[in-house]
């Protein structure tokens, strides 16, 4: 199905349905992704093949520059973020100077615009860091996918680059002492013949118990809402996911956000 790329560094502002007015920033190339998943539902579509885009980053110089520019631009027509959000085409904490870009980010933001926030989406893989755990500590929506309690699930829907380790990167998770916020994309259909559900008893009982190990400062959870690169997946209704929501209330004391 038809998906699509972010073409500048600094994009935006849209409308996010769990952020409000966002101003994005783009720390990957402008032109394919790059992404240390390769998720069966990314609004970017697929990876390319290995070898054949040398991917071109923005340097934290150049992210400063146009955030800056675009900010004063947002200031003077009075209509300025609720939030400064990095996404984009893939993972931004690949990007090598992304300490120091969030860095720049927080120092641009008290001065120009004090009241937004600054969220991260992230994939949770590149926690093995220390600079990316210490910048991610900084960021007022600290914002990390956990897409199941079950690796073999995550292998489908995710299509980890490499090694994946989920004992791991629970272990990661559990470094920011609640400083974080789980999200989750359910999703239900085939992908490759193989049946795609993570919304089972199964499935649930397996991630609730990560939420309660984790200790997040709430979750999101959300589902798919553009084009996706794998045909045969399904949407989860608002109902079902408000079901599952209460059931993380009850059972951990959680806050969840639901997008539908």
């Amino acid at each position: 199905m038809p998906t699509f790329l972010f073409d500048q560094t600094i994009f935006g502002p849209v409308v996010s349905r769990r952020l409000g007015i966002s101003l994005g920033i783009n720390l990957l190339p402008n032109d394919s992704k790059l992404c240390s998943f390769d998720c069966i539902y990314c609004e970017c579509g697929w990876n390319p093949e290995k070898g054949t885009v040398k991917p071109l980053l923005p340097t934290r110089v150049e992210v400063a520059r146009l955030l800056r520019d675009k900010l004063l631009v947002m200031k003077s027509d009075g209509n300025l973020p609720d939030v400064i959000t990095f996404a984009g085409n893939g993972e931004p904490t690949i990007h090598p100077s992304f300490a120091g870009i969030i860095d720049d980010t927080i120092n641009l933001r008290d001065e120009i615009c004090p009241r937004a926030r600054i969220a991260v989406l992230s994939n949770s893989t590149m926690l093995h860091k220390p600079d990316v755990v210490e910048a991610l500590k900084k960021v007022d929506d600290n914002i990390l996918k956990l897409d199941s309690g079950i690796t073999a699930t995550i292998r489908v829907l995710d299509q980890p680059a490499g090694r994946f380790d989920l004992e791991k990167v629970v272990r990661n998770l559990k470094q920011f002492d609640g400083n974080q916020i789980i999200q989750t994309m359910f999703i239900r259909g085939t992908f490759k013949g193989i049946p795609i559900d993570n919304t089972t008893e199964n499935e649930l009982e397996a991630w609730i118990a990560l939420l309660e190990q984790i200790c997040p400062k709430s979750v999101m959870i959300y589902t798919i809402a553009r084009d996706t690169p794998a045909n045969d997946l399904r949407k989860v209704s608002t109902e079902d996911l408000e079901i599952i929501a209460q059931r993380v209330r009850k059972e951990t004391g959680l806050e969840v956000q639901v997008s539908g």
